[in-house]
């Protein structure tokens, strides 16, 4: 947390985001100046192999409650000089709601939770038969949301039968607030391609496929105002009743205005719990590898990918395998990540002959491949924890350059890489991914995140800024990761076998995945 004094009658924005592990808010002043932020930490519920899920009123509601209650406190600002109110979440979410607007199950999250396996076969199927929706060029994966609903429907009938609202993180906080329901047409890409983006509206493909479209929000702009704070919105948040909130996005896309992205050619990488790619590009793509959007405003294109696992992955390796740096840490020592990276250092370029695939959680863009298995491959009795860590770290790195080698090979090719999230603060890390990939890496100076992005888009929704270009004023570079050529050629090799090794494999970790799931 941190905090400012804030000025009497100046205009302030709110944003706050929902994230895998953590939300964050902040108060912003119309220069950009942070007055004050909160984060609030909560956890990841894995009940079962393959699904990934959130308590909405525990998680989500809580979270912005205790934040926007403790922004107040801290700053000292009326709730009156708030001019506007911003939202992001992790995206996709799937909420089945009642007619009281309260949950009726947990939220099933992103590409992380991968339980609708069979419905994205079977609606991949439907998408290949039909030409108009094969047209789109959409390959359904573990990311996709639709799947996801047709999963609640068909193997939770009692709770389908009472759902009225289809929402994501974003959508609930708008809707216990206002009691409008809307999805921004940026975050509708996980809908794909059951949705008309030409038109800003849902097809009738999507009913006769997923559900009845009256389950779903209206498609709004990002920045568009959606509703304002109601009399028992403002009763229990302590927000003035009548406050404007836009539609808000996706936590990535909120990000990547908090990065400054704002020019075609411009790729924001993001180092959360997974990894996630935007790319500004002139016109709306089709390809099959990646998901073609329009972004935040009318006339704007995105190319949006994703690994399923970054943070994650290390997280994994952590919680499991370090113990002396866990307790070192809670007894007032080192960060158990800071530790890592530096037993990491001790290894050298290539982990001692050691390849990790990522896909630990299967894996998203540019393989599409929900049974995509994790792999550690080259284990000798010679090799020791800094070799296996060192691998993880590299696998993101492959992955990373994997995804960009498919956007030059489809003809959009990056011109400047934003790097942002908590992996850019390993410079090791950041390093390692831009020997590998041969890329520059540039990150701000200042990283907030997605809820700075928000408060600004939420700036846009009521005029005090003309259009998400106006971002890039607020972003000032801080660092520049350049390759060491002489790394990047002893990368090449290991980076041919990372690519082999998921080819050869493949097979087997879909025979992998049915015996993981009792069949």
């Amino acid at each position: 947390m941190n905090f400012v004094n804030p000025v009497a009658d100046t205009p302030y924005l709110l944003g706050i985001d929902i994230g895998t592990y953590s939300s964050k808010g902040v108060l912003v002043n119309e220069s950009g100046e942070v007055v004050a932020s909160w984060t609030v930490e909560h956890p990841l519920e894995t009940l079962h192999p393959g699904w990934a899920e959130h308590d909405a009123e525990t998680t989500w509601w809580h979270d912005f409650l205790e934040i926007s209650r403790s922004l107040l406190l801290l700053s000292g600002i009326s709730p009156r000089q708030i001019a506007a109110i911003g939202f992001s979440a992790i995206s996709p979410a799937v909420l089945p709601l009642d007619r009281d607007g309260r949950p009726l199950r947990k939220a099933i999250l992103y590409g992380i939770d991968t339980r609708a396996t069979r419905e994205v076969t079977e609606l991949q199927q439907v998408i290949d038969r039909d030409p108009l929706l094969s047209a789109r060029g959409v390959r359904l994966s573990s990311q996709a949301a639709s799947p996801k609903v047709l999963w609640i429907r068909r193997h939770e009938p009692e709770i389908w039968a009472q759902t009225h609202l289809v929402v994501n993180g974003s959508g609930f906080l708008l809707y216990r607030l206002t009691g409008q329901a809307t999805l921004d047409v940026y975050d509708a890409v996980t809908y794909a391609p059951f949705v008309d983006f030409e038109r800003c509206a849902w097809t009738p493909a999507l009913q006769e496929h997923v559900a009845p479209i009256a389950k779903f929000p209206r498609l709004t702009w990002t920045c568009d105002i959606a509703g304002t704070i109601s009399a028992e919105g403002a009763r229990q948040s302590g927000l003035a009743e009548g406050t404007p909130i836009i539609t808000g996005t996706a936590d990535a896309a909120a990000e990547a205005i908090s990065a400054g992205l704002a020019n075609v050619g411009d790729l924001m990488v993001m180092y959360g719990s997974s990894i996630f790619f935007i790319l500004r590009t002139p016109r709306f793509y089709i390809t099959p590898s990646f998901w073609a959007a329009h972004f935040l405003e009318e006339g704007t294109y995105v190319l949006t990918g994703g690994m399923s696992t970054s943070g994650s992955l290390t997280k994994w390796f952590r919680d499991g395998f370090a113990p002396l740096e866990v307790e070192a840490e809670k007894g007032g020592g080192e960060n158990a990540y800071a530790a890592l990276a530096r037993l990491a250092a001790t290894s050298p370029q290539g982990a001692n002959g050691l390849v990790v695939l990522p896909y630990f959680s299967g894996e998203r863009t540019p393989l599409l491949d929900p049974d995509a298995k994790g792999m550690i491959f080259g284990l000798g009795l010679h090799h020791k924890r800094a070799d296996v860590y060192r691998a993880m770290l590299e696998s993101v790195g492959f992955g990373i350059r994997h995804n960009i080698d498919v956007m030059k090979e489809q003809g959009a090719e990056p011109k400047r890489i934003l790097a942002v999230g908590g992996g850019t603060h390993n410079p090791l890390w950041m390093q390692i991914v831009s020997d590998i990939a041969g890329i520059e890496q540039h990150i701000p100076a200042q990283q907030i995140g997605a809820s700075y992005g928000d408060a600004f888009l939420a700036g846009v929704g009521v005029r005090l800024f003309s259009g998400t270009v106006e971002a890039s004023r607020w972003v000032k570079t801080g660092q520049v990761v350049r390759p060491e050529p002489t790394a990047h050629r002893r990368y090449e090799d290991h980076y041919r076998l990372y690519r082999e090794l998921y080819t050869r494999t493949a097979p087997l970790m879909r025979q992998t995945s049915g015996l993981q799931r009792g069949g």
